[in-house]
């Protein structure tokens, strides 16, 4: 979903770079027929011509990259794992390993480990456990951040 609002911010920008570029063509274009007295020969129009396609080519990489980030870059992040994929992960689970594991996934892969020990009910120990088990497992790992730990799905056990 990150992807997706990355590639909408890209495209918007490259809408408001092609807006500059044609307003500043525009007031180019009237400058130079207004102080070159050679008319179309001058090569001044050809600076014009240059710039402009500079600023078309840079508008279209920028169009292609927001689009790739819409429509492919969130399953590339994925790991093209679909939602039947993760739900028979689940059913490979424990019970006490479900558990902990949803509140992870229902919080987009991420969550810090006292909050998965306030939504499960479990102590810390019993949570640090499970935790311990589905990172051998390799469906998820923990970062340490501070004084406490972030839990992380990997990114191929995504839903």
């Amino acid at each position: 979903m990150q992807d997706k609002k990355v590639g909408f911010l890209i495209i918007a920008v490259t809408v408001l770079i092609g807006l500059i570029v044609w307003m500043f063509n525009q007031a180019l274009a009237e400058i130079v027929s207004v102080s070159c007295s050679h008319g179309p020969d001058c090569p001044m129009w050809g600076t014009i011509k240059a710039q402009t396609n500079v600023g078309r080519i840079v508008m279209v990489l920028l169009l292609v990259i927001g689009a790739y980030l819409i429509f492919i870059g969130d399953r590339r992040e994925n790991g093209g794992t679909s939602k039947p994929n993760y739900e028979r992960l689940i059913k490979d689970l424990r019970v006490d390993e479900r558990v902990v594991f949803r509140p992870i996934a229902d919080a987009e892969g991420t969550l810090f480990q006292s909050e998965i020990v306030e939504k499960t009910g479990f102590t810390k120990v019993k949570v640090s456990r499970i935790l311990d088990r589905l990172e051998g497992k390799g469906i998820l790992e923990r970062r340490r951040r501070g004084m406490s730990n972030v839990v992380i799905i990997k990114n191929g056990h995504r839903p």
